[in-house]
């Protein structure tokens, strides 16, 4: 005896953890069908957000990537009482219904049945970790600033007076400091950059970082990148002085975003992309040869300040799975030698 998939009792699965190999039923009374292959189509804004599932008999189902399906447990269709009743007007007498068990005629059907490469979607990333805020204990080790931000700007530049770069950004900065602007923060990032790593003054780096550092994450990307540097910097700054809880205090704040976004399936999706850009960051290797090769130092020290800024932002996330925490010291220390020559 058969049963529709309305009376039989069958699992639903996310769509997002369909594989090929699965069995799926499509809409309507029909049997279990083989998955061959998963497209992921996205929208306009590049966010996926419709599955074309390839069956192995050359049929195709378009899936809502939020949706849940039902899902058979490996069995082909046709293959007895837990495969869904089929029409009575396209079933044939049981003398002329191959039997699946017979090897032969499976082969024979499989060699005339018309093959189309299957599009296998990506394995699906792991649900990302819930990202832990710094508690109120943990923020009390970030000081609050020695006055108004200007005089913490104008306090950290009045010890490096003649150095054109400092001095330059803290004119600017002196006339007021709008957190709001995206170039205001560039400047104050730069100028922290500038007193750590060229004029190696990390006290009032951190200071003026610091006035970033406390800033919270609020979707604007152009702004946060300003404040993800200032807080890749003080991780560094703080590990360096020996100070491991404070810098864990800024690694938790760098890892704000991560939270952010609520729906689990673009979580994982943005996870695994992060996962990536970690695993195979760019570090401006081409760049910097081609100036080698050249023979613009200028241009070389600047690329390679762009990928100290690179390496300090890996270690402040603990890391990847290409590049472990001991060796991302090493090529720090290496890459602050060359940018300091």
């Amino acid at each position: 005896m058969t049963h529709s998939p309305a009376t039989q009792q069958y699992k639903e699965k996310q769509a997002g953890d369909l594989r090929p190999g699965d069995f799926v039923y499509p809409p309507g009374d029909g049997p279990a069908a083989e998955i061959a292959g998963i497209e992921v189509q996205k929208d306009d804004y590049g966010v996926a957000a419709l599955l074309l599932v390839t069956m192995v008999d050359g049929g195709t189902v378009r899936i809502a990537v939020g949706s849940s399906v039902p899902v058979g447990d490996g069995v082909p269709a046709g293959s007895g009482a837990d495969a869904p009743a089929v029409n009575s007007e396209e079933s044939t007498t049981e003398d002329s219904t191959p039997d699946p068990s017979d090897s032969s005629t499976s082969a024979e059907a499989n060699a005339s049945a018309p093959t189309e490469p299957a599009v296998v979607v990506p394995p699906r990333p792991e649900t990302p970790p819930a990202y832990t805020r710094p508690s109120a204990e943990e923020l009390a080790l970030i000081p609050e600033p020695d006055g108004t931000p200007e005089a913490v700007v104008s306090a950290a530049a009045a010890n490096h007076k003649g150095k054109n770069g400092v001095q330059v950004l803290a004119d600017r900065l002196a006339k007021g400091i709008n957190t709001k602007s995206g170039s205001c923060l560039r400047d104050l990032s730069n100028l922290a950059f500038d007193l750590c790593i060229v004029l190696r003054d990390p006290d009032h780096a951190l200071a003026v970082a610091d006035l970033l550092n406390v800033l919270p994450f609020d979707g604007n990307l152009d702004r946060w990148a300003s404040i993800e540097r200032a807080l890749a910097l003080s991780s560094f700054i703080c590990r360096e002085a020996g100070q491991a809880e404070r810098a864990a205090v800024y690694e938790k704040l760098l890892r704000a975003p991560e939270s952010q976004e609520e729906d689990p399936f673009k979580a994982r999706i943005n996870a695994r992309v992060r996962q990536r850009s970690l695993n195979e960051p760019n570090l401006y290797d081409k760049e910097i040869f081609r100036a080698i090769d050249s023979g613009n130092h200028e241009a070389e020290r600047d690329w390679r300040f762009l990928r100290l800024e690179a390496l300090m932002f890996l270690r402040a996330h603990g890391g990847s799975k290409t590049i472990g925490e001991d060796e991302l010291a090493r090529r720090i220390s290496n890459e602050l030698e060359s940018v300091r020559a």
